[in-house]
């Protein structure tokens, strides 16, 4: 009789010491990035073109956020915001995209996603398009991260100085599916040495897709964490042969719907390995869509204009936020929050504090991700800058405020200076908009005139948190 007692105390002993040590499991992240996919351009978001079913299944069995901001509407500072949890200027990642013949990028002496998750123990993984820095020093395995594999900048960029882009349409391009070989120079990278050149755009959004599914399964054991920012639909638009729509009216949603696909496989492989009650997944984008290349771009939705501007389609983008037994499913989230606070609601997720040397510009918004009711967001402001990094705008609660200034050229020969001055112009006069955003999505009706002290609180507010954040910039990576 004694030794079944024995052995029932161990198997007891064993069953106490497994659930304590799966109720203490660190979370897995996976974070996807799409690049320049616009407000309206999934099902779960009011697509009725593109079919979207797997982050539609997503949306379904985890959180919509629909008031959802990245801190920039290009691509570089915008990554950097959603890495550091800082506004691009407090990192020096603020003065538009990098291009192959810059000469800096993100500094490695920051704090990212991938650092606070690494030094936890975490495998942590880049797959996709990085362009925060192609330099040695600022590449992604300096930054936090384990193993990398993707383009270092635009997937419309050349190696190694830009030049000899092809100067032909985008239907063009579309038809000639070969053209990705034949009239691009995009390199592919893995961790620091070019591996292809020019890259295969047509099967690299499976690739970063191969990499992650792999990623995945070899760390299923440990935590990780793996950041997926697809190089499309950033244009030039490409697909695999056996997904292929010819028509070139269809590129823009062929391509959304193969990102799809591959969001499918990501999903299937945490839900076969048994990691869904221990895996936050989110999906989302870059910026806005890129309205200007029409049927190789995306759509804003309800909201007004694209990327590069500081209106809503600029900057407010689709999220879904995916996490069973831990994020409520099928419900929607109308707070303000953006990429800027990920990094400090990851922190909270796995309970470990943020670095206290610096300044960082986000918020723990895992209330927004976790409660079961309605929940005040942390965040009551935020800023909006231009592509170039200058201040534009700011928006507290529903006021949305943003003071335009026109480039000199605008005003050029409208002024009546005198003497040395003479013909110069006058000071180009600022338009100031404020939108009611809870009445008015769309921005159309300009409420300034009649709203003026509204208008000054938020402009010296405005003026007063760009200020701190210049005073505190930190420097980015430059070459010596």
């Amino acid at each position: 009789m004694i030794r079944p007692l024995r052995f029932l105390v161990a198997a007891i002993l064993l069953f106490q010491i497994s659930s304590t040590f799966a109720a203490e499991a660190k979370p897995n992240f996976v974070i996807i990035f799409a690049d320049d996919q616009g407000y309206g351009d999934l099902g779960c978001f009011g697509s009725e073109k593109i079919k979207t079913p797997n982050i539609d299944r997503m949306a379904t069995e985890g959180r919509k956020f629909t008031n959802f901001m990245v801190a920039s509407p290009v691509c570089t500072p915008s990554r950097a915001a959603l890495l550091t949890g800082c506004y691009p200027k407090r990192v020096g990642m603020h003065q538009h995209v990098l291009f192959p013949a810059s000469t800096k990028g993100l500094n490695p002496g920051e704090h990212t996603i991938a650092d606070h998750l690494k030094g936890q123990g975490y495998a942590t993984a880049c797959f996709g398009k990085w362009h925060l820095g192609h330099h040695p020093e600022t590449l992604p395995q300096q930054n936090g991260f384990d193993t990398y594999f993707g383009i270092p900048y635009s997937n419309d960029m050349n190696h190694p100085d830009n030049k000899g882009k092809p100067k032909v349409s985008s239907d063009d391009l579309w038809k000639d599916q070969e053209s990705t070989l034949t009239l691009w120079k995009t390199p592919l990278m893995e961790n620091e040495k070019i591996v292809e050149l020019p890259v295969d755009q047509r099967t690299v959004t499976r690739r970063y897709t191969d990499k992650a599914v792999e990623f995945i399964t070899e760390n299923k054991d440990k935590p990780f964490f793996v950041y997926l920012p697809h190089s499309m639909p950033h244009i030039p638009l490409y697909v695999p042969e056996d997904v292929y729509d010819p028509n070139p009216q269809n590129a823009y949603t062929n391509v959304i719907e193969h990102i799809d696909a591959e969001v499918g496989r990501v999903m299937e492989t945490i839900r076969e390995l048994k990691l869904s009650d221990n895996t936050y997944v989110i999906y989302t984008s870059d910026n806005g869509p890129w309205l200007q290349f029409k049927n190789h771009g995306g759509s804003a939705g309800p909201l007004r204009e694209g990327k590069g501007t500081t209106f809503e389609g600029g900057q407010r983008v689709p999220c879904v936020m995916w996490g069973p037994g831990r994020i409520p499913a099928g419900t929607e989230c109308d707070k303000l929050v953006g990429t800027i606070d990920l990094l400090p609601t990851i922190a909270a997720l796995t309970e470990t504090p943020l670095p206290s040397d610096r300044k960082i510009d986000g918020l723990d918004a895992s209330a927004l991700m976790l409660s079961e009711g309605e929940v005040a967001s942390p965040r009551d402001e935020f800023l909006y800058y231009t592509s170039r990094g200058a201040i534009e705008g700011i928006r507290k609660g529903k006021w949305k405020l943003l003071v335009k200034n026109p480039s000199r050229g605008r005003n050029k020969g409208k002024g009546k200076g005198k003497g040395k001055d003479k013909g110069k112009g006058s000071p180009p006069t600022p338009e100031v908009l404020l939108f009611d955003l809870d009445g008015d999505l769309a921005e159309q009706n300009n409420l300034a005139g009649e709203k003026t002290e509204i208008v000054n609180d938020l402009r010296a507010r405005m003026t007063e948190l760009d200020a701190e954040v210049e005073a505190n910039a930190r420097a980015p990576w430059e070459k010596g």
